[in-house]
């Protein structure tokens, strides 16, 4: 798994999450559209059996969408931010 190919796939998920008309995008979805269309490796199979998107392709969405999209942990998405989200914060409850 090349660098590039992690900016790839991160540089999808925010297009996902600002680009579409949901502003949201599942991380079930994710994992299962950046395991079918992207390299080898930016995904595996989680200890409780579930697909799992590979912590350095995290990491490079969380560095460019800092300002843009914050993660709903109780649904398990993550969404445009808004105006009533805290400054500073990446995680909604």
């Amino acid at each position: 798994m090349s660098d590039n190919e992690v900016q790839a796939a991160a540089q999808w998920m925010l297009a996902q999450i600002t680009d579409s008309r949901s502003h949201e995008l599942f991380q079930s979805d994710a994992a299962e559209h950046i395991r079918k269309n992207f390299a080898e490796g930016l995904t595996y199979t989680n200890d409780n059996g579930n697909l799992a998107i590979d912590k350095k392709v995290l990491k490079a969405f969380r560095e460019i969408s800092e300002a843009t999209a914050i993660w709903e942990r109780g649904a398990r998405y993550w969404r445009l931010r808004t105006e009533r989200d805290p400054q500073g914060t990446r995680q909604a409850d």
